[in-house]
């Protein structure tokens, strides 16, 4: 399980299941006299699959299917993610119509609030999040601590100085130019030169969406090492450019970076 798959409003999406589970167990009804019933009393049991089940299953298969391969994220011709979504309006639905009813001399109870808000909370995200760019955002932003590069493009060891030689770097003489000696042009000298160059665009390429199998990190169009992004599965992104087997996607913000691995990429 990849945690970097979860979104903004996939976090709301389980805060919202875990608060309607809580809620089953409160008082759905309560009377004067002392006497209480809560989601699961058999007296009241339509409001068990129709409120609290269907909201936390519903909730369970937005969140689960970030999870699974494309393959497997269909059922009866939709979604997985599509059913939670029908499950959590439903949810909603029950929820709302059940205000109106309720046995005579008996009050609503805690337990009934809650599971609305949580009904309502889970049926907004559900809507919301595939088109809302805030919620798309990856629950567990991509990178870290990253090491400077050395002179020659690679990262530089811990305590070492710039300039100096670093371990599995070829020194000065037997044929290799110095730290500070210029690098001869590609093509003058046996070698390849230190810098991947960009490969050039293909003209007639056409823009299309896609979304990604797994977790991969967009990296910056000069070619620097470092990702500007992250794209998650389950969201789809803009391919504007293609780069050799490299593709120059967009975001929901609008960064733009190289995708440098599309194995396996579904196409909008």
């Amino acid at each position: 399980m990849n945690n970097r798959s979860l979104t903004r409003g996939d976090a709301g999406v389980i805060g919202a299941a875990v608060l309607l589970f809580i809620a089953s167990f409160l008082d759905l009804y309560d009377t004067d006299g002392g006497g209480s019933w809560n989601g699961w009393s058999s007296d009241f049991f339509p409001a068990l699959p129709s409120i609290y089940l269907a909201g936390i299953i519903g909730g369970g298969l937005i969140v689960g299917s970030r999870f699974l391969p494309q393959a497997d994220k269909e059922f009866a011709g939709l979604k997985l993610a599509q059913w939670g979504t029908a499950l959590s309006v439903t949810s909603f639905w029950a929820a709302f119509w059940t205000m109106t009813g309720g046995p005579e001399m008996a009050n609503k109870g805690v337990g009934f609030v809650l599971a609305f808000i949580a009904t309502l909370i889970l049926a907004a995200l559900a809507i919301a999040a595939p088109m809302v760019p805030a919620l798309q955002a990856p629950l567990i932003p991509a990178g870290g601590p990253k090491a400077p590069p050395s002179a020659y493009g690679q990262p530089q060891a811990y305590g070492a100085q710039p300039g100096q030689p670093q371990p599995g770097q070829p020194q000065a003489g037997y044929g290799y130019p110095g730290p500070g000696a210029q690098q001869p042009p590609y093509g003058s000298q046996p070698g390849v030169s230190a810098v991947q160059q960009p490969a050039a665009a293909d003209p007639n390429f056409q823009p299309f969406w896609f979304a990604v199998p797994a977790a991969r990190p967009l990296y910056d169009e000069n070619g620097a090492p470092t990702p500007v992004a992250e794209l998650a599965p389950g969201t789809w992104y803009l391919a504007v450019e293609q780069r050799g087997q490299a593709l120059v996607a967009q975001t929901q913000d609008g960064r733009r970076g190289v995708l440098q691995d599309t194995s396996g990429i579904q196409r909008g």
